[in-house]
């Protein structure tokens, strides 16, 4: 390791980052070396200013090590969508969440630990994976005795369901199927009785496996745990196929239901494509979220329109879901519609209520649509072949694809490692592309939702070549494909967000380099550009009538040593041209 990373210090402000909760703020507890080892020889990382670091076999993660939320720098508020929020406020505060791994200092002392792992909440690709990886991990570090809890939250207080232990060989083989090992269940009984029971078994890590409801319990039951002073942690993993949770890229499940939802439609393309004037109708997962709908049109690419929560939409009249099909069906024989869930639920009145996990119960849009598509195209007398295909348990409920495999498995493993450092009432997720603990809190404040504004629905639009499927106003401002232009072509009034970009004009500078003081003179050309603007530039160098008039080579040598000829002070290269004097020392001519 380099002397400059030895001395490497981050500096950046502490409140900048997302707080972690850490059981020693609770209760003594002292830290000690991990036990966490995959290199033969490894060492932990005691002391990081060791010279001796320079043959350290194990990289462990540092507690400073921190992660940007997002790396784009918005030029305007324009172009943020969704996240500006109402007070003006539109950058990320705080700007940084914690580094995900292996820590060098652990909390716990592995052969005292008792661990017990629930899944919660609906069936998701993955869960088995993301309980294998805990199991085994667990095991790494020394842990001899991890519970598995039945049936989620309903197994702390139903006896005909006990604790079953867990090891590498109850679970080896369980991520080759989908489906949850350990069961699920909705709901959450008396949190005090979840928290009597941990105690009464002396468990001291809690992993919970859930989405956003389960998440919200976690966190209660942590609330609880806190106020006992317990030595124990809980540590949650998103689960949720609609990848509803906030700040994470993803979640653990999803690129498989893409994959499925896919093929579904596929498959209604195929029967719609096959029959005269077919139509082809799929329903797939989102109640409040329209991501895998979004994600598997723009894979499928045999999408006509896309129906998601976040976007309303009419289906009767000029502008209507049903005369674009009608359109579509008169020029191209076919149409295929894809509907999540949780779309036009406005229009049916919704299911009402909530289910035990909170989640609004919805109408069944899927039947209510194709009934919709029957009608209108019957009174019309024009014949349809309709074909609808609702593919949701098949895609909840099947293992999950090789990349997912990969995603659930560094989850698992990353649960254990921030519950060995000490850290309680945290998730664990990709941010940025990478893995990161966050606070539960934190990601359960509101669902994330699809932005209409956002370049990858705009991306999916585009695809489809679906209007906005609601009368426009051009008076206002108009946004979806096509907007801002009037059917005759023209402009529409719809005013830009921004005024146009300043573009700056450029000469190019050609160089003409003779490197003197060698026994061979070495001559080369090489080109850069520079601003056009004299009041930034000062029109007497030399350089800047080079490049006004590029007809004419300057030769400029490259001297070994120092030089009277170039300001020292230029920021041009230096392996373009060497430091001289008789340069203005503002150029701004860029480093090449």
């Amino acid at each position: 390791m380099s002397g400059r990373a030895r001395n490497f210090q981050f500096k950046e402000e502490e409140n900048d980052i997302f707080a972690l909760p850490h059981l020693g703020d609770l209760i003594n507890l002292p830290p000690m070396e991990t036990t966490y080892r995959t290199m033969s020889g490894a060492e932990a990382v005691c002391d990081t200013s060791s010279a001796d670091q320079d043959d350290m076999k194990q990289i462990y993660i540092h507690d400073d090590d921190r992660v940007l939320i997002k790396v784009v720098h918005f030029g305007h508020p324009s172009s943020v969508g969704i996240e500006l929020e109402d007070d003006g406020e539109w950058q990320f505060k705080p700007t940084w969440v914690r580094r995900a791994g292996p820590r060098a200092w652990i909390y716990f002392e592995p052969p005292s630990v008792r661990a017990a792992i629930v899944t919660c909440g609906g069936l998701c690709p993955g869960l088995n994976d993301v309980v294998r990886q805990i199991v085994l991990t667990l095991e790494v570090y020394g842990v001899k005795e991890i519970l598995g809890i039945q049936y989620g939250f309903k197994g702390f207080v139903d006896k005909r369901y006990p604790p079953i232990m867990l090891t590498r060989k109850t679970v080896q083989r369980i991520n080759m199927v989908g489906g949850s090992f350990l069961g699920v269940s909705r709901g959450c009984p008396p949190v005090e009785d979840i928290v009597s029971k941990l105690e009464e078994w002396h468990v001291n890590m809690f992993f919970v496996i859930g989405g956003n409801g389960s998440h919200a319990g976690a966190n209660t039951i942590y609330q609880h745990v806190e106020k006992r002073k317990m030595k124990l942690v809980v540590v949650g993993i998103p689960k949720t196929i609609d990848n509803d949770i906030q700040i994470l890229d993803k979640t653990f499940g999803f690129d498989t239901a893409v994959e499925e939802a896919q093929r579904a439609i596929n498959a209604a393309y195929v029967e719609a494509s096959s029959a005269f004037n077919g139509v082809g109708i799929v329903k797939l997962m989102g109640r409040q979220s329209g991501y895998i709908s979004m994600y598997a049109t723009i894979a499928s690419g045999q999408v006509d329109a896309v129906l998601i929560p976040e976007v309303p939409f009419q289906l009767e009249g000029e502008y209507g879901v049903l005369e674009f099909m009608h359109k579509r069906l008169k020029k191209n024989g076919i149409a295929v519609v894809v509907i999540a869930e949780g779309a036009g639920q406005d229009m049916m009145g919704g299911g009402g209520g909530t289910d035990a996990s909170g989640n609004p119960i919805l109408g069944d849009i899927g039947k209510f649509f194709y009934d919709k598509v029957k009608s209108h195209f019957g009174a019309k007398k024009f014949p349809v072949d309709v074909k609808y295909i609702d593919p949701t348990y098949m895609i909840r409920a099947r293992a999950c694809n090789s990349s997912d495999h990969i995603f659930c498995s560094i989850l698992g493993q990353n649960a254990v490692h921030g519950a060995f450092a000490g850290y309680t009432n945290i998730t664990v997720g990709v941010v940025n592309t990478h893995y990161c603990f966050l606070p539960i809190p934190e990601v359960i404040k509101k669902p994330r939702v699809v932005d209409p504004r956002s370049n990858m629905y705009q991306r999916c639009v585009t695809s489809t070549g679906q209007p906005e499927f609601q009368e426009r106003n051009c008076d206002k401002k108009c946004s979806g494909v096509g907007a801002g232009w009037k059917a005759g072509g023209g402009k529409g009034s719809g005013a830009a967000p921004h005024p146009p970009p300043e573009r700056k004009k450029s000469l190019t500078l050609r160089l003409e380099r003779v490197v003197v003081g060698s026994d061979t003179p070495l001559t080369t050309v090489s080109e850069t550009r520079i601003s056009s603007e004299p009041q930034v530039h000062d029109p007497t160098c030399i350089l800047y009538a080079a490049a006004s008039n590029p007809s004419r080579n300057i030769s400029v040598p490259l001297l070994r040593g120092s030089s009277t000829s170039h300001e020292a002070g230029c920021p041009i290269n230096e392996a373009r041209i060497a430091p001289s004097r008789s340069h203005d020392p503002n150029c701004p001519i860029q480093r090449p």
